[in-house]
């Protein structure tokens, strides 16, 4: 690229190959490495605004080469490197962990708010974040936290009634981790406010919840309910974590592990795991809208992944379950 171009230039030259870029949508590793080149070199010279909307523009564009991700990721202006963080799935835990531990705070809100984040990243994010980034993770559903993450969620974030609020609003929360937010709730609220019979009437419906999967799983085990009927329930209530519980104990499996490939998001580990329980498509399907609210899938995601359901043989889903469960216990 000629090193006199002026910012104009550059900008026209950038809309110009981005668009011919999109495009493609399987470009070669060559065209990609090309097209990064430029876009790199090009942003160096483009102002605030001319940034920001390139940067929305190729967002959660799949094959946008990595190191243009990272660049616009690590952009020192929150507001170009906002929806790249929020949305790219080019960047990985490793790209988004190092921009975590140098960036700003109003970077950190950004990635709270992707729609899947693991223990290391919300391990980072709480121990950095100020108030807004405890609040944005606290309230992201799709956001899984380690014991150590946790425990310093509650250490720094325990006296704030919104972080609290939004805690013991999630319903993919572990019963000990439910009933430590739920008690802090209840410490917190204000009898002058009537905030005690609301934090207690909420810890009445999650302790009820957390008793009706208790007898659901009894009902499961002495054939009164069946599987398709109880999946097709909690998913379309929205609740994860009990949904988990289920699956776990039909496929002799640990609820973390369930929980695991029901919220990632390739989803191979859940056909598989619901494929050799003999699971039915429409409750499959229910566990895949419950899975397009919490990481905002598209429809056709979705469709996609009960189309391929359908076509999973069982036979193979049982030998790939086995074989799984074998690598875990010699891990």
């Amino acid at each position: 690229m000629p090193a006199d171009l002026s910012s104009d230039a550059r900008r026209q030259l950038l809309n110009a190959v981005t668009d011919l870029f999109l495009l493609d949508e399987a470009p070669s590793e060559a065209s990609k490495e090309h097209y990064g080149e430029i876009a790199t070199q090009s942003l160096v010279h483009l102002g605030q605004e001319d940034r920001i909307g390139y940067a929305g523009q190729v967002a959660d564009v799949p094959t946008l080469p990595r190191n243009v991700a990272i660049t616009l990721a690590n952009d020192s202006d929150a507001d170009v490197a906002r929806l790249v963080l929020k949305l790219s799935p080019v960047l990985s835990d490793t790209d988004l962990a190092a921009i975590a531990v140098t960036q700003s705070q109003r970077h950190l809100v950004a990635i709270a708010e992707r729609a899947r984040l693991s223990e290391g990243l919300t391990d980072i994010l709480v121990e950095r974040g100020d108030r807004d980034v405890l609040q944005t993770v606290s309230s992201n559903g799709g956001a899984t936290f380690s014991d150590q993450g946790f425990d310093t969620l509650l250490q720094r974030g325990g006296g704030d009634p919104d972080i609290t609020g939004a805690l013991s609003r999630r319903i993919d929360l572990a019963p000990q981790r439910a009933e430590r937010v739920l008690r802090i709730v209840e410490q917190m609220a204000d009898p002058t406010a009537g905030n005690v019979a609301a934090a207690r009437t909420l810890a009445r419906q999650a302790r009820q919840q957390r008793l009706e999967v208790k007898l659901l799983l009894a009902d499961l085990t002495a054939g009164i309910r069946s599987l398709d009927d109880v999946v097709t329930m909690l998913a379309e209530e929205d609740r994860a974590y009990h949904l988990a519980q289920v699956l776990a104990q039909a496929a002799a499996i640990t609820p973390e592990q369930a929980l695991r490939v029901l919220m990632q998001r390739d989803p191979s580990g859940i056909a598989v795991t619901c494929k050799s329980l003999g699971l039915g498509a429409p409750a499959f399907s229910a566990a895949m809208e419950l899975r397009g609210r919490r990481l905002r899938f598209k429809a056709k995601d979705i469709e996609d992944a009960v189309r391929d359901y359908t076509r999973l043989d069982a036979a193979t889903a049982e030998r790939t379950l086995r074989f799984l469960k074998l690598r875990t216990k010699l891990s």
